[in-house]
Formats: structure tokens, sequence, C-alpha cells
């Protein structure tokens, strides 16, 4: 990526001097595993986190520096981060009636309070509504490398990019009317429900990556196969392969492989949040 013309964005929360924090209990086994399965990336980590709660006790309350961090990697995200806002403003007032309002970012390390409980680093970068704030532990970033095969500075900023999504589907009202939906519906119903609402925010962070670029020209030869490759390893079909050795398409809450693929494809190639309705087209 080519991050020189990009500022760094201080709507940075650096919480990592806390180090890990668990719970007395630490993390359950079970949880562990919905999250690898379901939660990468998740949307609405409020139940899930509510789990890691139950017979554990709260982080103490998180020490914090607020703004660009000095470290390398914490200036990557911010940067980062500077470029989801000015470019989420600039498609806010071209493309909708209303004005865009920055999320905060969060770093931490192990464990940290969150208005939707306790978030867990094993359930990978999450955004929660109730405090607009996207949370990262940045060893993530080590795993997509080390383990899902997904290395690079933009397959790192399209994580980035897909939690800021589900940001503008809150502030769209997207976010709030599906998970009513989903409160109301079966379980499958609401798994679908919840694919389609990973799927908007991955075709988000392609129609961001489009007018970056535009702007500020930040892509380099390889970065859209960076973040196809990281679209690719956090699929539903390839995480539930990897732990538990076999595919269960009913249970999906983000989408398959191919499907995250395509819907970054379509965003980054459109650059419209017209062509973002995954809700009005067949499954």
């Amino acid at each position: 990526m080519r991050l020189g013309r990009s500022r760094q964005s201080s709507n940075i929360e650096d919480r990592r001097r806390n180090g890990p924090r668990a719970g007395r209990a630490g993390i359950g086994l079970g949880t562990i595993v919905l999250a690898l399965v379901a939660l990468y990336f998740g949307v609405d980590p409020a139940v899930v986190l509510q789990m890691a709660d139950q017979g554990a006790s709260s982080p103490a309350p998180a020490t914090q520096t607020t703004g660009a961090p000095t470290d390398a990697q914490g200036q990557f995200v911010s940067r980062v981060l500077g470029e989801t806002e000015d470019t989420w403003r600039t498609i806010f007032n071209e493309q909708t009636n209303g004005r865009y309002r920055d999320a905060t970012l969060v770093l931490y390390r192990g464990a940290t309070p969150t208005a939707c409980g306790t978030g867990q680093s094993a359930m990978g970068p999450f955004y929660c509504p109730a405090d607009t704030r996207v949370y990262i532990d940045l060893a993530f970033f080590d795993q997509m490398a080390s383990q899902m095969n997904a290395p690079g500075q933009f397959a790192q900023a399209y994580v980035i990019a897909h939690e800021i999504g589900h940001h503008v589907q809150h502030q769209l009202g997207t976010l709030e009317r599906v998970n009513r939906q989903r409160a109301a519906a079966s379980t499958s119903q609401a798994n679908r429900l919840s694919v389609r609402l990973e799927l908007q925010a991955d075709c988000y962070a392609g129609v961001w990556a489009h007018h970056a670029d535009a702007a500020r020209q930040i892509l380099e030869a390889g970065d859209i196969q960076a973040a196809l490759d990281a679209a690719s390893a956090v699929g539903d079909d390839t995480l539930q392969r990897r732990h538990q050795g076999q595919v269960v398409p009913d249970s999906f809450t983000h989408g398959s492989a191919q499907q995250r693929m395509q819907w970054f494809s379509r965003g980054l190639n459109s650059g419209q949040l017209q062509d973002c309705d995954t809700f009005s087209v067949s499954p």
C-alpha cells in the first residue's frame, strides 16, 4: 500500500499497554470454537461476549492513550483509519443525504471492556454498535499471515475497512433493522440475514478501496489479490473446513469464501453504495 499521502486519524484508543487480560476463569473452549467459526469480522458480538463473561470476572477498567500511536504498526492502522474517514465523508456527501460520523478504533491485547460486553482477542476484530467502536487485537494480523495465508498490508486494511463497513451500516440504519429481523427469526433465517449483512460490509470495503485509490492512489500491484485472499480466508466454508473438518452451509453467518470475494470485488469495481444491496439478490 502507498499511504504516504494519507493522514493519521486521531480517533484511536490505544489500550495495548494493559497487556493480556483474561477473566478469572479464562475463555471457554466453546466460546473459542464459536468465535473462530462465526465471529471473525463479527457484526453483533454482544451474545458471544456475554457468554464469555459468564463465570469470569470482567477486565479491570482499561487505561489508554488517545490519538495516533507512535509505533509502526499503530501508525499504519491510524493511516488506514484516516483513509476510511476521509473517503466515507466524501461518499456520504455524494451518495446519501446524511453526514458521515467517524468511528473510534480501539487497540488492545487479550481482552478489554466494551459496551457489548468483554471483548476477547480470540473472537477476532469486531464492531460494537453500542459504542460505535471497532476493536482489534493486532495479533490477529500475525495470525492472518501465519495461519490463514493472508499476509500483506492491504489484507490488514481490508479487515479494518470491513469493520468500518458495519459502522456505515449502523449510520444508514441497516444494522439495527436487520438485527431486529434476526431477533424475530428462526436460527436458519437469522443466519441467512447475518450472511447478507456481512457480505454488504465486504462490498462497502470494496467501495472504500475504489474511492480511496481514485483520490490518493493507495493501491500497489498485488494489493487487490491480498484483499481477496483475506476475504477467502475468512469465508465460513474455509473456517469450518479448517476447524471442524466439514462444511455446514445452514450454519453460515458470514458467507462463503467465493461470496466474500465476489461482493468485495463488486464494491471495488462499482464504487456505488446502491450496488451493495445484498438483501435484494437471490441467495
